[in-house]
């Protein structure tokens, strides 16, 4: 199968399946989709989108959250885990966003990414979910397929990041997104599918007989 081809099923399956895609985690702008994906790191959507209301009762902007103590912080947002980096790290862009962007988050990846707790894919998601910059954030679910679907290596997310930039047009980035998490979530998870059962899968190796061996991110 020629790359255009396979590019064109895998955007005509993941547009059948997903049409209109949203991001999965609540809020309501820039900064309550920045707390919400930094609580999103080794914890479930789900469980995010259960702790962040009683959290954004508190404070929903930076000025209101820089004067909640870390404990406060930490109490609401323990059931996601990583409780005191998590809550350290947004006491602190709270404070930094004050003092520093007049209370607003930065549109910017380089900017983003020097806040406590806002790694690379935090600071991609939030560019282009909530800013519309094209970017292509590589989690566990995108890592997982690209290797799966043949689009790239997998020897790391940076890597697997450069190649769906490269395979995908740039106006396609920002939905993409979304819509391979969303597939990958419910028809070619982790411990399902393995290459094998997927519509996409099958549509791009249907020769393919036994299991994909994956490369850890």
């Amino acid at each position: 199968m020629r790359k255009s081809e396979k590019r064109e099923k895998i955007v005509q399956i993941l547009n059948e399946h997903f049409p209109d895609p949203d991001v999965p985690l609540d809020h309501v702008d820039p900064f309550t989709l920045l707390i919400a994906v930094l609580l999103s790191a080794q914890c479930t959507d789900e469980r995010v989108n259960q702790v962040t209301p009683a959290l954004f009762l508190k404070a929903s902007n930076p000025e209101k959250m820089q004067f909640l103590s870390q404990e406060q912080i930490y109490k609401i947002i323990k059931p996601c885990g990583l409780g005191p980096q998590k809550s350290k790290a947004i006491k602190k862009l709270s404070q930094i966003l004050v003092n520093n962007y007049n209370g607003l988050v930065p549109q910017d990846l380089e900017s983003l990414e020097t806040l406590p707790g806002v790694g690379h894919k935090t600071a991609s998601v939030v560019v282009s979910q909530a800013f519309g910059i094209p970017s292509f954030p590589v989690d566990t679910h995108i890592h997982r397929c690209a290797q799966r679907w043949g689009l790239s290596s997998g020897k790391n997310v940076s890597t697997t990041e450069k190649d769906l930039k490269k395979f995908f047009p740039t106006e396609q980035w920002n939905k993409l997104h979304i819509q391979i998490i969303m597939y990958a979530r419910k028809y070619c998870s982790a411990r399902g599918c393995f290459g094998l059962e997927c519509p996409i899968c099958r549509a791009c190796y249907p020769k393919r007989k036994s299991k994909f061996k994956h490369k850890k991110p």
